[in-house]
């Protein structure tokens, strides 16, 4: 385990468990959001977006947080295992709402309210992302695959590191 990518539905705790992976094997984390996000709550380029991560997936070890579906592929290509957190909708709701007023590592601001837009691409995300991340593990060769589908079962696979 040397190139990790941890993805998964907002919510879901890819952040805090890319954070307490890090600290256990001592693995570079980049998290997708302090990249793409700026502090005004605007965003870079996609082309600057792209040339940053091309430029972390060329590094030899890392754990990159974040969904991100546009860029899938290339972070699956280049990474050895992946990490599924693959909650259920109310938990991954639920721990949107918990981050509300919570100064975060991973986000460049602090959120201060619930945003309906958001929780509507949380609720949306399973429809849409699901398929893809399917077909991708499907045809995947040479890769360790981990899917965690319940907080006890990620508290569990970091126990048991």
């Amino acid at each position: 385990m040397q190139r990790v990518m941890i993805i998964g539905c907002p919510g879901a705790g890819k952040s805090t468990f890319a954070r307490a992976l890090a600290e256990k094997t001592g693995l570079p984390l980049i998290h997708l959001d302090l990249i793409w996000h700026k502090p005004d709550r605007t965003h870079i380029s996609r082309d600057e977006f792209d040339l940053r991560l091309a430029e972390i997936l060329a590094e030899d070890r890392w754990i990159i947080d974040g969904h991100y579906s546009r860029t899938l592929a290339p972070r699956f290509e280049a990474c050895d295992t992946l990490f599924w957190l693959d909650l259920p909708l109310e938990e991954c709701l639920a721990g949107v709402r918990a981050r509300i007023g919570q100064l975060r590592p991973d986000m460049p601001w602090q959120e201060t309210k619930e945003d309906p837009e958001f929780n509507e691409y949380v609720r949306a995300f399973d429809g849409e992302s699901r398929p893809q991340v399917e077909t991708m593990l499907a045809n995947a060769k040479n890769k360790d695959i981990r899917i965690l589908r319940s907080r006890a079962e990620v508290d569990a696979y970091l126990a048991a590191l």
